[in-house]
């Protein structure tokens, strides 16, 4: 499956989403949290069966209904409308957690305002005093899925960077997510700290570094392609 890039540097939101979906195992239950990564269902690529799980009870997500087809009962977590496949079920909240709870789900996809280079998770509050002070299913699912992969802009609006030698904000989880989809990088989250396994188009590694709160390792893909 080919990635469309609409645009001239590095990977948009619908690229990141279609990078993610290259890594989902054939036969995986995965779980895909409010924002870009809602839209890794979109992109399941050709010959593999991946069934989307919702916190709020659905085993079964297919991708966005066309327009004119909206059911405004059948929504994500994220109160997105959603399809079923196949095959699809619904069930009671609690059970959607015991699921979770359980490791039953093999792969889930965050977003994040912070990712540590030890993997540690900082999504959903930045602790101002303001700030939204829940942090719904996140900290099970990091806690009981499987593999934990984050998709985010590399940086902030302000052009802050979110991957950092620690987190700042509070912690959804500790030493929990796996590998990080940038606009900019896949990048890895390995014992030696973040090591960058591919660029996105017209990025280079320094570039990468510039934007990055602490030291990137280079993975060998792009040793190899340097030499």
């Amino acid at each position: 499956m080919s990635i469309v890039n609409r645009q001239d540097f590095g990977w948009n939101r619908e690229a990141m989403a279609k990078r993610a979906a290259l890594d989902i195992p054939d036969g995986s239950y995965v779980n895909l949290g409010i924002g870009i990564p809602e839209l890794v269902a979109q992109f399941v690529p050709e010959g593999r069966e991946v069934i989307y799980h919702t916190e709020n009870g659905l085993l079964g997500m297919g991708p966005a209904p066309a327009e004119g087809e909206i059911d405004p009962e059948l929504i994500n977590a994220g109160k997105k409308a959603v399809t079923v496949i196949p095959g699809g079920s619904y069930f009671h909240h609690a059970d959607s957690f015991t699921m979770i709870r359980g490791q039953h789900i093999d792969v889930c996809v965050l977003g994040a305002m912070q990712v540590s280079e030890q993997g540690d998770l900082a999504n959903w509050s930045t602790g101002d005093p303001d700030a939204i002070p829940a942090v719904g299913g996140a900290m099970d699912l990091v806690a009981g899925v499987k593999t934990i992969y984050v998709i985010t802009q590399h940086c902030t609006k302000t052009g802050e960077p979110k991957l950092v030698e620690s987190c700042s904000y509070p912690l959804t989880g500790k030493a929990v997510v796996s590998r990080i989809y940038s606009d900019l990088a896949v990048i890895d989250v390995t014992p030696g700290g973040f090591e960058v396994v591919e660029l996105a188009p017209r990025v280079s590694f320094n570039y990468v570094q510039k934007r990055t709160g602490c030291k990137l390792l280079a993975g060998q893909q792009l040793a190899d392609a340097a030499k």
